[in-house]
């Protein structure tokens, strides 16, 4: 029996797979959030991505950084593939194609948020000018092709790679040329879970539109202002979406159990070694029928890995991830969870969100989701353009962090970081449309200027 299986509880029945689900609820007291981004690297003479070997490659940043604080290196054969903090909890890890992903500590604050950003980035700026290396914050790669982009080497890439070539026609654009900000939530209960899970299913598009910084793909304006949500949308649409099911009677723990037992799987893990059992079904797993390890159980870990491999735009573990925001600048990676924040952890906010979107239909929401990756604002929902829906969960979100009243040492609350949102509402424009606008104008379609001009 490998370690894996012999440290990590077997799985018997459903009921242990709502459990792992149900178990995430806690006390409002206990909430947190947790903060993650994407970026990519790349190095600053040649405006190439960076391989993961040599002197000045991703294993040599993570093994400096690893010098620098101590974290746990995680492996694969051998490989140094990510970070882990012992104490607070945050990570860093590796996306296929290099980029490097800061998983942040369960955190209190924006406050908090935000400052656990800068440090991270400034650590690792400290590390990476020296190497010549930079950091830009783009939804998705602006120049690069995908046969110019490396491969880490984390196993579970080399069954990921051949299956989204089967499944989709941009999955592995998904993995090689796409960044995203994401902020992770807590419940109260399984009530809760489902408010909140209905109500940011429905209003992810609106985030993307608000966020969307992914104008350009292989070096020319791609007619979208995010590409990124393009792509997800020609990914693998078994496990990506907008989660029908959810506004339907019954929604609960059980339900998205159902649901994520009929999304392909991908892997299980044995001694250190990943299996290939892309296109298996977890319930023949839970049945002890899994071709690739025959009469065996699944473990708590094992269900772990397979949540991890759904990618709807929110995604429901023990705790709720909002998925639907292109990567962006320092200011954007606090103003995403903020704006989640607002409306999500205040229940006046939360009800006052479920009431903008409540009469949506399912063929509604799909469509705006298709809409906002090309017009952001200009879509409409409902006989409604999203600028305006995006003004409404604004103001929705500083009321309710205005009554969470989490204040610094300046005594400012949690909305000062809704300045960036506040702005392009204001303009009407996204960060991808004052792209476009340079590209147009100063820049005088010279996109190279993006590797100057869209730094971290």
């Amino acid at each position: 029996m490998s370690a894996e299986v012999a440290t990590s509880s077997m799985i018997e029945s459903k009921d242990d797979l709502i459990h792992a689900l149900s178990n995430g609820s806690k006390p409002k007291d206990k909430w947190r959030i947790g903060t993650e981004h994407e970026k990519f690297v790349f190095c600053k003479k040649e405006r190439s991505p960076t391989p993961y070997e040599g002197k000045s490659g991703i294993q040599a940043i993570l093994n400096t950084v690893q010098e620098k604080t101590n974290w746990t290196p995680l492996m694969d054969k051998g490989n140094i593939i990510g970070l882990k903090d012992p104490k607070m909890g945050a990570s860093i890890s590796l996306e296929p194609g290099g980029q490097l992903e800061l998983s942040g500590a369960p955190l209190e604050t924006i406050h908090e948020t935000c400052s656990e950003t800068g440090n991270h980035l400034k650590l690792l700026r400290s590390i990476t000018d020296e190497m010549g290396l930079e950091f830009l914050g783009l939804g998705v790669a602006p120049t690069w092709g995908l046969d110019e982009m490396p491969m880490m080497p984390k196993s579970r890439y080399g069954i990921m790679k051949p299956y989204m070539e089967k499944v989709g026609t941009l999955g592995t654009s998904m993995m090689f040329r796409s960044c995203t900000v994401q902020v992770n939530l807590d419940f109260a209960s399984e009530t809760d879970m489902v408010q909140k899970l209905r109500t940011s299913v429905a209003l992810q598009p609106i985030t993307t539109a608000i966020f969307a910084n992914s104008p350009f793909i292989d070096g020319k304006p791609s007619g979208y202002l995010s590409y990124r949500s393009h792509i997800w949308q020609n990914t693998d649409n078994d496990r990506t979406g907008m989660l029908p099911f959810a506004f339907e009677d019954g929604m609960g723990f059980e339900r998205y159990v159902d649901y994520a037992l009929d999304v392909p799987m991908y892997f299980i893990i044995r001694k250190g070694e990943y299996i290939n059992c892309a296109g298996e079904s977890f319930r023949a797993f839970l049945d002890g029928k899994l071709p690739q390890a025959p009469g065996e159980l699944p473990t708590k870990a094992d269900w772990e890995d397979h949540l991890s491999t759904i990618f709807p735009e929110v995604r429901l573990k023990s705790f709720l991830e909002m998925r639907g925001a292109d990567s962006g600048p320092w200011e954007g990676i606090c103003a995403m969870p903020a704006l989640w924040v607002g409306v999500l952890y205040d229940q006046t906010s939360l009800d006052a969100a479920w009431d903008l979107v409540k009469d949506w239909t399912a063929e509604q929401r799909d469509q705006l989701r298709v809409d906002v990756a090309k017009t952001a604002f200009q879509a409409e929902i409902g006989g409604r353009k999203v600028g305006d829906i995006a003004r409404d969960m604004l103001e929705i979100s500083r009321a309710g962090l205005a009554s969470r009243a989490r204040k610094n040492w300046e005594d400012f609350d949690e909305s000062v970081f809704l300045h960036p949102v506040e702005r392009a509402l204001r303009t009407e424009k996204t960060p991808a449309e004052n792209m476009l606008d340079a590209y147009h104008g100063m820049w005088g379609g010279d996109i190279e200027r993006i590797f100057t001009e869209r730094l971290f």
